[in-house]
């Protein structure tokens, strides 16, 4: 497989990134074993979590992905030629340490239990869930500045990321769901107070939703802080099976309601379209959109989640596929009638 740098580190992360926030909710433990044996095998060395998995975020099941992952690293021995990306969680979610914020403390708090489940001394990436301030992520649009409202200053969270670098418990670090104001602005203070630098912001980027070029892409080729792709198949939407109000059964959309951001009309006749695309092309329609994914220059890496073993198999092979010009041509087509349905 591939791999691309990741920001400036040396470090190198494989183009197929295994996404796990379905362990502990919708996989078994044994389930997140064998992905994770299966996903390493193929050639993956990269593996994304986060301490509020699994989704939807619950306080008694938090932080159980994590702890999968660390009882799978336990038994196979060998950590240091997997790069483990896991996340701090940003304000919301007052299950979390009394209500999560990314302060100098509360961030140590963070990484020692992160590293609790885990079992490991240290993670190659450590990322900010989502910004401590109101901006437009999770699909939120317009802008609303309030100047009253509490925030974290950002010198004090990489300050306190910049311990855990001297620790030796974090790596490099990353950003989440997050702005080109807010990367820039993260670049700046490293680059002014001689703090660490980030390495790659995981951002949603799928055919419904390609946002990310608009401005974080060509911030991501000049100051080389990759992509980290989530949700490249829009929860699964691209893949057609909800089609026509479909809801399979066990399938994510059809369990969790909340679950909504790509299925907006909009977003639908987009999808119907894509799925044709892919049909007259002979190629199935999931491998199509993450081969889309994987195709970006401006990409890092791609994260892929299943539920099952045949997903994952559909989602690993998108690594051999390499769309032609015509495909290409026609999925811009889509894309200049219809941009980004379901930002």
């Amino acid at each position: 497989m591939q791999t691309r740098p990741l920001g400036t580190t040396g470090i190198e992360v494989s183009r197929l990134c295994l996404g796990t926030m379905t362990f502990g909710e919708q996989n078994s433990e044994a389930e997140a074993h064998e992905q994770l044996d299966r996903a390493v095998a193929f050639g993956i060395n990269f593996i994304d979590t986060a301490e509020m998995y699994p989704v939807p975020p619950k306080a008694e099941t938090q932080g159980r992905t994590e702890a999968y992952i660390g009882s799978w690293l336990k038994q196979r021995g060998s950590r240091d030629d997997v790069i483990i990306a896991t996340k701090a969680t940003g304000p919301g979610l007052d299950h979390i340490r009394g209500g999560p914020r990314l302060t100098r403390d509360q961030l140590h708090q963070a990484i020692d239990a992160s590293l609790e489940r885990l079992q490991t001394d240290y993670v190659d990436l450590y990322q900010l869930h989502w910004p401590d301030r109101k901006t437009n992520y999770f699909g939120r649009l317009g802008y609303e500045h309030d100047e009253e409202e509490e925030t974290t200053p950002l010198e004090e969270t990489l300050g306190a990321l910049k311990e855990l670098v001297d620790a030796g418990k974090v790596r490099a670090i990353g950003l989440s769901n997050e702005t080109p104001w807010g990367v820039m602005h993260a670049l700046q203070l490293a680059e002014t107070l001689g703090l660490p630098r980030v390495a790659s912001v995981q951002n949603p980027y799928n055919l419904l939703n390609r946002t990310f070029e608009v401005g974080l892409a060509e911030i991501a080729h000049r100051e080389q802080v990759g992509l980290l792709a989530y949700s490249p198949l829009a929860f699964g939407v691209l893949s057609g099976k909800y089609l026509k109000g479909v809801r399979p059964e066990g399938a994510r959309l059809t369990l969790f309601e909340r679950f909504q951001r790509y299925t907006n009309p909009q977003a639908e006749a987009a999808t119907a379209e894509y799925v044709r695309i892919a049909q007259d092309a002979g190629l199935d329609p999931a491998q199509m959109a993450l081969a889309f994914v994987n195709s970006r220059s401006f990409l890092t890496s791609n994260i892929i989640g299943a539920t099952t073993m045949e997903q994952l198999e559909r989602n690993l092979e998108s690594d051999f596929l390499k769309l032609d010009s015509e495909v290409l041509e026609a999925i811009e087509a889509v894309h200049r009638r219809q941009p980004n349905p379901a930002p």
